[in-house]
């Protein structure tokens, strides 16, 4: 079987949970050769947990070297500045003819308002180009200026999303609107989809990573979007379910 060719664009965890590390294990998992431009570095410090954006220069030098790569699809993660976003929407618009699943990581790490509000802005750019957005309820309510505090809120901001340029949407709830279920919504224009998995008692980080990884690789293997996220959801349930638990989260939190 010829191989399939998979880029993330996403940062190191340096607790090797989510980012980089959950994207290429997640395309391993699905046979997929995974490749990376890698927007930042992060680290545990006196100031808490940091980001560190990749420089411009690297990150366009990366970019560049990757150019000439037949790509299957794209997963874009964590985008640290509006310098490195910028680079990558240019880079997806040279590749529109694969599915780009765009995860909007923005309440990772510690960020001003304003500079929220700027990345913000400039995901939103990114939507007429991309096959689907993945958000949680806290980037969904930052992405649409909505809040969020019910089911019905949620397929209400899939909805806007959509309306704001994104083809497919799916809205991660995770157990914030309930403490026994991890709920989903998905929204293709047309249909409201709602994908519900038990909580599970966990420690563990980077589902969200998990899932976006999974949902590219679903796609490239010619899965449509619903199906994609169906299959998805109950990959990173099983993940969960059958992982150790590290633990890494609530050490760093609780200091």
């Amino acid at each position: 079987m010829t191989n399939k060719y998979v880029l993330a664009i996403s940062g190191n965890d340096i607790f090797s949970g989510g980012g980089l590390y959950a994207d290429l294990a997640t395309y391993t998992t699905n046979h997929l050769h995974g490749f990376l431009a890698v927007t930042c570095l992060t680290a545990l410090t006196d100031k808490g947990f940091e980001v560190f954006a990749t420089d411009e220069a690297i990150f366009s030098h990366q970019l560049n070297s990757l150019k000439d790569v037949p790509f299957s699809g794209i997963k874009l993660g964590l985008l640290p500045n509006v310098k490195v976003a910028d680079l990558a929407l240019d880079f997806v618009k040279k590749h529109t003819e694969i599915p780009v699943v765009l995860d909007p990581v923005l309440v990772c790490k510690e960020k001003h308002d304003v500079e929220v509000s700027v990345l913000c802005d400039e995901l939103l750019k990114f939507f007429p180009y991309i096959t689907i957005v993945t958000p949680n309820l806290v980037e969904a309510e930052l992405l649409t200026q909505m809040s969020i505090k019910s089911l019905d809120d949620m397929k209400a901001a899939a909805k806007h999303l959509h309306e704001l340029g994104a083809k497919n949407v799916v809205i991660k709830g995770g157990n914030r609107l309930s403490e026994e279920k991890a709920i989903d919504v998905f929204y293709d224009g047309k249909e409201i989809s709602v994908f519900e998995t038990p909580v599970l008692d966990t420690n563990n980080i980077g589902a969200g990573c998990t899932f976006a990884s999974s949902i590219a690789s679903q796609i490239v293997l010619g899965k449509s979007p619903k199906e994609a996220v169906a299959l998805s959801k109950d990959f990173v349930f099983q993940a969960i379910r059958h992982s150790d638990q590290y633990g890494v989260k609530q050490n760093y939190e609780e200091d």
